[in-house]
Order: structure tokens, then C-alpha cells, then sequence
């Protein structure tokens, strides 16, 4: 298995784990919270099938990368995603990234620019900013946050659990769109986590992207789920258009927040469309 080392932790190398299959030209795959790499299966089956290169990675704390206690914000995420396109030498990549990694994607092309990226898509998206202040009306309440690390912190497996439905909207699209046995593997993967990033991780989604959205000059697709109880449309995706020079905006009627399990049909159209354009 294949793995690049992004740093230290006293005597033990933090290791990214992450998989390059196919041929042609590269699209990076960057998963959301809490799940890994593997999390992309419906994507990366079309994207090879199309004749492109895959590479999907699991962040640092999750999947089969290292699980250290340090490291758990976007600067750091970024780098190890730098780190990563350097090691395999990638150029005129298609950077897509699914909830969390909609930050990777941001934050890179706000801090290393696109000189190895061609394209970008955010997908279930948390830019802007999620934080509400004084300047950010829009967004959410910081007693929300406190309240989920105060859950992860109490037990870990039934947040989880309550995250999870509301990360599919069970209650709606259960037994149709979500099996119980692709919400139990979910599950499976997010308990599998490093306990301290599952907590570490929820400050860095009040990471503020305003000012590395006015840099990203590469084509933009963004697609999100009208019905997304986790990074709610309004807060997040609707804000963007003004935000992003060259965006395309694509909402899937009805998606939660992980459409691209719950919706491929959509995303899949939207996401070859899009790069092969």
C-alpha cells in the first residue's frame, strides 16, 4: 500500500495513505468527514471508466493514514495534500473535494495557487464561512459547535450515529437511496477514526475561506443537495456565486448531504460533463 510521509509526531512519522490507479489526465478525490478515501467507489468507477487517473488519499486521523494528535487544521491539510501532488509530480489536475474537502480544495488554491490544478469542484461545500460573527450574519451559531464537541467528547459511536442519519436524511431516503448496509459501513469507517481528530476536526470547520475564494482562478463546479441538514444550502453553497469568478452551480433536488452516495446518477453527469468540457 502505498504511502507519503507529511511530518512527525515525537518518534513517529505521520503517513498519508493513498491509492493512484488508471492512466490519463488527474483528478484528485478529497473526502469528507468521517469517512476515507474509499468513500469516493461511485466516483472513481465512472472517472476510470472514462479513461482517467485516479488518486484518492485519507486524511490525516482517518482511514489507513496516521492517527496523530496534532496537525488537525486547514493550513496543515493543505500541506499534505501539496505534499502529496509533489510526490507524484501531478499537473493540470482536477481537484475535487466532498464536504471537509471542499476546504483542502479552497485553501490550496488560495495558498499554492493553480499551477498544477485545472479544475476544481466543491461538493457539499463548507466555504465561506460557517461561523457566525459580526461580518458573517449567515452563519451558524458557536454554541452549535460547542455542543457537537461536547457530544463527540461524551460518546463518540452515538454522535456518530445521529450525525450519520443526518448525513444520509435516513428518515426520508432510507431503504431507497441508503441501504442499511452502506449506512452501516459509513459507520464502521467513521468509529475506525482517530477519536482525537473526530473532536480536533470540528474547530476547522469554522475555518474563514472568504479571502482564498477571491484567488481560486480555475473553472469551478459546485454541487450541493437542496435538502443538506449538515452544511445547510443557504449558509454555505447559495453564498458562492458571488464569492467565485468562474463557477458553475449545480443543485441536486432533494440531496443530503453526501450526494455523491445518495445521487451518482447527478453528480456522475455533472462531474464528467465538466471535466471533459
Amino acid at each position: 500500500m502505498p504511502y507519503v510521509k507529511v511530518g512527525e509526531e515525537n518518534s513517529g512519522d505521520i503517513d498519508i495513505y493513498y491509492e493512484d490507479h488508471g492512466a490519463g489526465a488527474p483528478v484528485v478525490l478529497i473526502h469528507g468527514y468521517p469517512l476515507d478515501g474509499a468513500s469516493w467507489e461511485k466516483q472513481s468507477r465512472e472517472l476510470l471508466a472514462a479513461g482517467y487517473r485516479v488518486i484518492t488519499y485519507d486524511r490525516r486521523g482517518f482511514g489507513k493514514s496516521s492517527q496523530p494528535a496534532v496537525g488537525y487544521d486547514y493550513d496543515t491539510f493543505t500541506a499534505d495534500l501539496h505534499t502529496l501532488l509533489e510526490h507524484l509530480d501531478l499537473r493540470d489536475v482536477v481537484l475535487v473535494g466532498f464536504s471537509m474537502g471542499t476546504g483542502e480544495v479552497t485553501r490550496y488554491l488560495g495558498t499554492h495557487g493553480s499551477g498544477r490544478v485545472r479544475k476544481a469542484v466543491l461538493m457539499g461545500a463548507v466555504p465561506p464561512f460557517l461561523l457566525k460573527t459580526d461580518d458573517n450574519p449567515e452563519g451558524v451559531d458557536a454554541q452549535v459547535f460547542a455542543d457537537i464537541k461536547a457530544a463527540v467528547v461524551a460518546d463518540r459511536p452515538a454522535y456518530f450515529k445521529s450525525f450519520l442519519d443526518n448525513f444520509y436524511n435516513v428518515d426520508v431516503l432510507g431503504g431507497t437511496r441508503i441501504s442499511d448496509e452502506a449506512w452501516q459501513n459509513s459507520f464502521i469507517t467513521a468509529v475506525g477514526a482517530s477519536a482525537y481528530a473526530a473532536y480536533a476536526c470540528v474547530d476547522t470547520w469554522l475555518t474563514d475561506f472568504r479571502a482564498d475564494l477571491g484567488k481560486i482562478d480555475v473553472p469551478t463546479l459546485l454541487l450541493h443537495g437542496d435538502a443538506d441538514r449538515i452544511l445547510p444550502i443557504d449558509a454555505t453553497a447559495n453564498r458562492l456565486p458571488e464569492l467565485i469568478a468562474d463557477l458553475r452551480y449545480e443543485v441536486i433536488p432533494g440531496g443530503p448531504h453526501n450526494i455523491a452516495w445518495t445521487h451518482p446518477e447527478l453528480v456522475n453527469r455533472y462531474l464528467l460533463d465538466f471535466i471533459a468540457a
